[in-house]
């Protein structure tokens, strides 16, 4: 049973790292979209959940909130009966990548450094609000769907 609750522990860790990757990968994409003057990169619902997804970061971190992935990772780790982290290879090496042995301040600065960065893509390139259909564009859009058969 305790090698069913270190893979959920993994899995979780995977999660984890997952979750970060997206956010910073997101920027990167929207900072390189906005250079390259991609349109997608001003959706907004994509942007939205990006600036949602930092800002639950860095607010658990400036509240002193442990992540609940965290939490649960070491609570499954725990039920595993390991003490320190001893996974095998690969996740070792992720699990240090991810887990620095810094002040926690060091931590809610970081988070909160990058949810202003976010934001400032925000503001200085705001994402496009979406549009609700008018009766004419309605009306446009079924007259062209038509002609073009």
């Amino acid at each position: 049973m305790s090698i069913l609750y270190r893979f959920a522990a993994d899995e979780v860790l995977i999660i984890q790292i997952a979750y970060l990757a997206i956010i910073y990968k997101k920027l990167l994409a929207i900072l390189l979209g906005l250079a390259c003057r991609w349109r997608w990169v001003r959706n907004f619902y994509f942007r939205s959940l990006h600036l949602l997804a930092i800002l639950v970061v860095a607010a658990e971190a400036v509240l002193g909130i442990t992540c609940p992935l965290t939490t649960w990772e070491q609570q499954l780790r725990t039920l595993a009966g390991e003490t320190s982290y001893q996974g095998d290879f690969i996740t070792d090496w992720v699990h240090r990548l991810l887990f620095y042995d810094f002040q926690p301040w060091v931590f809610t600065v970081g988070y909160v450094l990058f949810g202003l960065l976010v934001l400032a893509t925000f503001v200085l390139a705001p994402p496009r609000w979406p549009r609700k259909p008018t009766a004419s564009r309605a009306a446009t859009d079924t007259t062209s769907r038509v002609d073009s058969r």
